[in-house]
């Protein structure tokens, strides 16, 4: 059967996909994967066949901003007021991107028809384009559901404002009509999209760019903790705060600055800490005792299915969802904005690497995952699903 997957370009969007992309491939099937151009390397080491499609997201938030008005000077986006940055996000998510999409893949459909389009559930176009073809299409969550975010609220109005204008009717939940991937856990999925959608389970398998693991890992006498922001919320004042608290704890810290965060604006750290631009996370998580992180879905995700204890430090997005959650679940904890201090991060770490009701929570979460469909399972059903 021939297949194409689509999914916006990041880390957060396109890895997620990964594993279903190359069990069906290695199940026999003709497999192209389709995003933008920056992220094709990516998928490369994975060993798919590529196709470039649809904009870079910094590319598309400049178009955005411009089309918007007269530029005002540069700020990152957390020095940019709500009322201004929502909108540009609707737009972004909600029509620069789709656009884009929807004008790549319907010439590529034309040369590679195939028989189901694998859409991320973020990437509209890809669905929208499959749907004027005529073609079958699924979505392929990335996470949790969020339904009470409003920035996730604005993006989707703003996608089905953009379906509508297509003829197309939209979902609630992007669904598209269709089945649903979902690889979060069905304990901690949001009740109302379980309630309203088709949902196909799929065991949420970590994929990254393989590399060695950091010198030390396999060989400590003390916890290990990982400490991330991700790839794309990343904050230096966050960072040097829980750094600052778990170096004091009797633990080994391994920080991702990610590509964000330079190092250098960290300063000098203490011995029992570690600073990596990046590290091999999949591979990394059966060698951690506990993730202090963002909340981003992949992270929040690998520790479920790696039995972690988790901290979060949500900054934006779907984190503060993910966050709920965690709590929900009783395997983790958060800090919220000016609640991240050295003494507040080394609190909670300490009660969450120690806290037997914790771990044993963590154990019943992680026992849930591996009891989801693999993604070879799921490859195989991917033709009754047209």
């Amino acid at each position: 059967m021939r297949l194409l997957f689509t999914s916006l370009g990041s880390f957060g969007h396109t890895f997620p996909l990964v594993p279903l992309a190359v069990a069906a491939r290695d199940a026999g099937h003709d497999v192209v994967f389709a995003t933008s151009e920056d992220f094709l390397p990516q998928l490369t080491k994975a060993g798919l066949e590529t196709a470039a499609a649809g904009l870079e997201i910094r590319d598309a938030f400049g178009q955005a901003f411009a089309e918007a008005g007269p530029p005002g000077p540069r700020r990152p986006p957390g020095e940019i007021p709500p009322e201004v940055l929502g909108p540009i996000v609707a737009k972004v998510f909600g029509e620069v991107m789709p656009q884009r999409f929807v004008a790549d893949l319907l010439p590529l459909f034309s040369r590679f028809r195939p028989g189901l389009v694998v859409s991320e559930a973020g990437n509209s176009g890809g669905a929208f384009a499959a749907m004027k073809a005529g073609l079958p299409v699924v979505a392929h969550g990335f996470g949790r559901v969020s339904s009470e975010d409003p920035m996730v609220t604005k993006i989707r109005d703003a996608i089905r404002a953009h379906g509508a204008a297509l003829g197309i009717d939209v979902g609630e939940d992007l669904a598209f009509g269709g089945p649903f991937l979902d690889i979060c856990p069905e304990s901690v999925q949001e009740p109302g999209f379980l309630a309203r959608t088709t949902r196909v389970p799929l065991r949420p398998v970590g994929w990254s760019e393989p590399g060695e693991l950091p010198a030390g890992v396999l060989e400590r006498s003390r916890p290990l903790v990982y400490l991330t922001l991700g790839t794309a919320m990343g904050h230096a004042g966050v960072l040097s705060a829980a750094i600052a608290g778990l170096s004091g704890l009797d633990v080994d810290v391994l920080v991702a600055t990610g590509p964000t965060v330079d190092p250098a604006a960290l300063g000098e750290v203490p011995s029992n800490v570690r600073l990596e631009a990046w590290v091999p996370q999949a591979a990394l998580l059966p060698h951690v005792d506990l993730v202090v992180h963002h909340g981003g879905s992949g992270t929040t995700l690998g520790a479920f299915g790696a039995g972690l204890p988790q901290l979060l430090l949500p900054q934006g997005a779907d984190q503060f969802s993910n966050a709920d959650a965690v709590i929900a679940a009783g395997v983790g904890d958060r800090l919220l904005a000016a609640e991240v201090t050295a003494d507040a991060v080394a609190a909670k770490a300490r009660h969450l690497l120690t806290d037997t009701s914790i771990a044993d929570a963590t154990r019943v979460l992680a026992a849930e995952v591996a009891a989801m469909p693999s993604p070879a399972e799921v490859a195989a059903q991917l033709p009754t699903l047209v």
